[in-house]
Parts: C-alpha cells; sequence; structure tokens
C-alpha cells in the first residue's frame, strides 16, 4: 500500500514545486512574474538641492520625450539602496546623478559601474584627476555608489544586470531651492541625447537576438 500526500502538500511538481525560494521568494510573490526590462535608466538626486537634482530633472525630460516601451524610467531621488530594486529584471542599467570632483561644473563623467567598483582609493591628499573613483567623488547623498552596487548585487544574485553605465555630472550649486545652474543644464541636455543613442542602440541589438 502506497502513502497518499496529505491534500495541499507539495507533490514535486507545478506551482508548489516550481516557487522561488530565498530572496527571490521575497521579490517575487506567487503568481506575479519577476519585471524584464531591455533598459532600466535610474536618475539620483535632490531636487531641491539646486544642481543635485539633475538626475530625477532628466528622467522627466526622457519622459517627455519618449522611450522605447521596454524601457523603465525610474526617478532614483535621493533613495540610495532603494535603487537595487529598480535594477532588477534589465539587461542594461543607465544610472544619471551629480558629483562633486573638483572638476568644473558641467563636467561629463561616463563610467562603467565596474570600473567604480573597482577604483583603487589614492593616497591621502591625491586630487582628483582623469576619470573619478569612488574615493574622490564626494556625492550629495549619503550612501555611496559602492555600496548601493553591492548591495544589489547581494540582493539580486544571478538577476544583478552585468551592463551598468554611470553617467555623473559635475554639480556646481547644491543650494537649497535652487534650479540647475546653466552648465549643468547643458550638460544634462548633452547626456540625454548620449543615452536616448544608448537606448535605441539597445533596443535594436535586443530586436537583433528575438530575430535571430
Amino acid at each position: 500500500m502506497t502513502a497518499e500526500p496529505a491534500a495541499g502538500a507539495p507533490t514535486g511538481h507545478g506551482p508548489a514545486a516550481d516557487a522561488p525560494t530565498g530572496l527571490a521568494a521575497l521579490l517575487d510573490p506567487p503568481g506575479i512574474a519577476p519585471p524584464s526590462w531591455t533598459a532600466t535608466v535610474i536618475g539620483c538626486g535632490n531636487l531641491l538641492r539646486g544642481d543635485d537634482g539633475v538626475g530625477p530633472v532628466l528622467i522627466r525630460h526622457l519622459a517627455a520625450v519618449g522611450v522605447p516601451a521596454d524601457v523603465r524610467l525610474v526617478d532614483g531621488g535621493t533613495a540610495g539602496l532603494d535603487t537595487a530594486f529598480a535594477m532588477r529584471g534589465a539587461r542594461r542599467v543607465l544610472i544619471v546623478d551629480a558629483a562633486r570632483t573638483g572638476a568644473v561644473p558641467g563636467t561629463i563623467h561616463r563610467v562603467p559601474a565596474d570600473q567604480l567598483a573597482a577604483a583603487d582609493p589614492p593616497p591621502a591628499g591625491t586630487p582628483p584627476v582623469g576619470t573619478p573613483s569612488l574615493a574622490t567623488l564626494p556625492q550629495p547623498h549619503a550612501v555611496r555608489w559602492d555600496q548601493a552596487l553591492v548591495f544589489a548585487r547581494w540582493l539580486l544574485g544571478a538577476d544583478f544586470p552585468t551592463d551598468i553605465v554611470v553617467y555623473l555630472i559635475e554639480a556646481g550649486c547644491l543650494d537649497p531651492g535652487a534650479d540647475l545652474t546653466p552648465a549643468v543644464r547643458r550638460s544634462m541636455e548633452r547626456v540625454q541625447t548620449m543615452i536616448l543613442n544608448d537606448l535605441a542602440t539597445s533596443v535594436d541589438l535586443t530586436a537583433g537576438d528575438h530575430d535571430a
């Protein structure tokens, strides 16, 4: 005589057996498919502190001009570690934020995230030169990129995007209530064009994958 499984007990087949476990179980409630995006653009910063708001302002501009349907726009604000959740499900992630490295306001730094995370701290007192590293990149927020990316890598595991690029725009004025300075606004428009071109390439490559 064989024992029958109790009513409602998992049998090794069907949804119960295929249900996600661990962190995935918390991120994907039963019956809800995980998100999937060709690209996600995250704008970080504080809209109430002048040039620090360049990231969220850019997200609004991109929403106004329009992006492909499979591109997600995220106003990351000053949430810091919360941006890790916004990265999930994206093949590519583009992050825009303000920075203060001592360069001329409006200077644009386009840096692959792995390069930022791998940068070695310079000796104490060394002025920032060339590509900024995390150690020479005082951001207007409490959470640094290395912390957010390390947290995202732990949180998302195999779902952590491998193609992440950070656009940093050198801030000039961070006064409360101030608008973007002209130099930063012009650079934001340049970054917007760069991102739109980048997104068009991403979508074309994805379409080619589907057609193959």
